[in-house]
């Protein structure tokens, strides 16, 4: 794979590549995200119908309910979850959804946090491939 890279951290582990989704406001999975159709369904959100499912979402935090683990991991299980997820502030309800997903269903959506500075050239790349092992992230951009 060709093209830049960008080091982060990693929150949770997996490989996933998508086109980026860049969200204004965080989102909450419970109530604002449609778990079978991967749409965000959240009436007050500046990206409302916009897809996540297959797409690197970019989403400053994340919001809401500790419910919104169950929601993001039944999202990915039916294959309308994100391809992976970066964020600007650590979120636990976030990193706990994809956890699950890994553990019960097999599936991978990697959680890394990166840093302010790459938020724009992430959101501008057309595709990104995300690879978080241990600590690391490398998220490779590509056109």
């Amino acid at each position: 794979m060709s093209g830049a890279a960008i080091e982060a951290v990693a929150l949770v582990p997996g490989h996933g590549e998508g086109a980026p989704l860049r969200l204004d406001e965080p989102l909450s999975f419970w109530g604002g995200l449609d778990p079978e159709s991967g749409e965000i369904i959240d009436r007050w959100h500046p990206q409302l119908h916009a897809k996540v499912a297959g797409r690197a979402v970019m989403m400053p935090a994340g919001r809401g309910s500790s419910s919104g683990s169950a929601a993001l991991a039944e999202a990915i299980r039916r294959g309308a979850g994100p391809a992976a997820i970066l964020v600007l502030e650590r979120d636990p309800i976030v990193a706990v959804g994809a956890l699950v997903a890994a553990e019960l269903y097999g599936l991978e959506c990697p959680v890394a946090l990166v840093a302010a500075q790459d938020w724009d050239r992430l959101a501008a790349a057309g595709r990104l491939a995300v690879k978080a092992e241990g600590a690391r992230a490398t998220i490779r951009l590509e056109p």
